[in-house]
């Protein structure tokens, strides 16, 4: 995840400082979340078809083509004509790159799974924190490094160093070995996109549908953010500032996953998700409500704090209600439709963050009418958007809590672990059952009983 993480940075960035144009980002972030909308439901078939395992390495293996091929175009294409948008090259480059990161998400679904076939019912949500404390990990030294790498030696070494990287965690996840339970395939072996199935084993969960509607308005929002935040770090200060201050501020996600592993979130983990989102919309809502980099980073490190939080709590609900024959196609299929919402807003909010809420906030009556609440200096355009987006956000929430979903999904939360019996055979010294292919058979999927 590192390689992959520090190549996608690293790409925004250079993107936005060559066009200075937050189209081009929104562009960007809102492709990576269409990409995991149209691919949630197939990769979770994939993992609940194959051995974790296979699937990882396969992951792994994808994700260093498709950024060798980015690497190619980039050394192949003159610079002038690459960050051309009138031309196809940043749009393959950027796409190849993008594939690359897709497949990864692969690794990131089938760790879930992991989690509920390793971990007992109990520690879960311990595990699910430390998972965040890992990802935060990851993205202080990949935001500090991104933001270095492209002001101080430019997109062609940050693209070496994330291959040789994504070679090097190969190597790394060919020796290690993945012990696995038998599954017992009740509805057969899943096809491979199984969205049929996904779907069955969503409803059957009281109010779990719910869960993920919520999750989806969240990610309508949050693609807000999502587009615009790093244009609006680079209007403060410089690349290589903005992605050492990105880094640091990723000591929250740290944080964040350290409490969850520690104390974990209680005996009902959806009020924790919904009380955390309630805490997130304050915070986006403020942060930039001044023109301040200490108030940028200590809004980030803090809206960073709670992402595991909420992460850790839908993980939980599903490792505890769904069966985990089923949970490699859940988590594809709550991914899917949750993200679906981003790719939307941050396209939208691209254009009309340009050519409207920017031009509107630098003229005299948009600051004649903000300056009072939002300050002058730049970005002021984009604080109003965060603003108005976190008050929705907000209120949206805070009705949650009053719904059938809420009650009926927290019920089933309380009934019990249907995989409280899975782990025996994870834990059982003779490894995995005879009957199912080792990690060393590419292809094959479980057996049917």
């Amino acid at each position: 995840m590192l390689g992959t993480a520090f190549l996608w940075y690293a790409i925004t960035f250079w993107a936005y400082l060559e066009t200075r144009s937050v189209i081009t980002t929104a562009f960007l972030g809102g492709a990576y979340m269409l990409g995991m909308a149209v691919l949630g439901v197939p990769f979770g078939s994939l993992i609940d078809r194959f051995r974790k395992h296979v699937v990882m390495m396969a992951s792994a293996i994808g994700t260093t083509v498709f950024f060798l091929l980015a690497g190619a175009i980039y050394l192949l294409v003159p610079a002038d004509q690459l960050i051309d948008l009138a031309r196809p090259w940043f749009w393959l480059f950027s796409s190849f790159a993008l594939i690359g990161a897709m497949l990864a998400m692969i690794r990131g679904l089938a760790l879930s799974t992991c989690v509920t076939m390793l971990i007992e019912s109990d520690r879960r949500v311990n595990a699910n924190g430390m998972v965040g404390t890992v990802n935060g990990v990851t993205m202080l030294v990949t935001g500090v490094l991104s933001g270095l790498a492209i002001g101080q030696l430019g997109l062609g070494p940050v693209i070496l160093i994330s291959i040789v990287a994504m070679a090097a965690s190969l190597v790394h996840l060919a020796l290690i070995r993945i012990p696995e339970p038998t599954i017992v395939h009740a509805d057969g072996t899943p096809k491979a996109v199984d969205f049929k199935a996904a779907w069955g084993a969503v409803i059957a969960v009281p109010g779990l549908i719910g869960l993920i509607i919520f999750s989806t308005f969240n990610n309508f929002l949050g693609g807000v953010f999502m587009s615009l935040l790093d244009a609006y770090g680079l209007e403060l200060m410089s690349v290589e500032l903005w992605g050492i201050l990105f880094g640091v501020s990723s000591v929250g996600f740290i944080i964040g996953g350290a409490l969850i592993a520690k104390f974990g979130l209680g005996s009902r983990p959806l009020k924790a998700l919904l009380l955390a989102c309630l805490l997130m919309w304050i915070i986006s809502g403020l942060f930039t409500i001044r023109a301040s980099v200490p108030l940028l980073v200590a809004g980030i490190v803090v809206y960073m704090a709670i992402i595991p939080v909420i992460e850790a709590a839908e993980q939980t609900l599903l490792q505890r209600v769904v069966p985990l024959s089923k949970q490699g196609r859940v988590f594809g299929f709550a991914q899917a439709i949750e993200v679906a919402a981003a790719p939307l807003s941050a396209f939208l909010i691209g254009p009309i963050a340009e050519f409207w809420l920017i031009p509107y906030a630098k003229s005299p009556e948009g600051r004649q009418q903000w300056s009072w609440l939002l300050g002058e200096g730049p970005g002021r355009g984009i604080a109003l958007v965060f603003l108005l987006v976190s008050i929705i956000g907000f209120i949206l929430t805070s009705m949650v809590f009053f719904t059938r979903t809420y009650r009926r999904l927290s019920a089933a939360y309380a009934a019990g672990d249907v995989n409280a019996d899975v782990t025996a055979d994870a834990d059982d010294p003779a490894g995995p059952s005879p009957d199912l292919p080792g990690p060393d058979v590419l292809g094959k999927g479980y057996t049917e009983h």
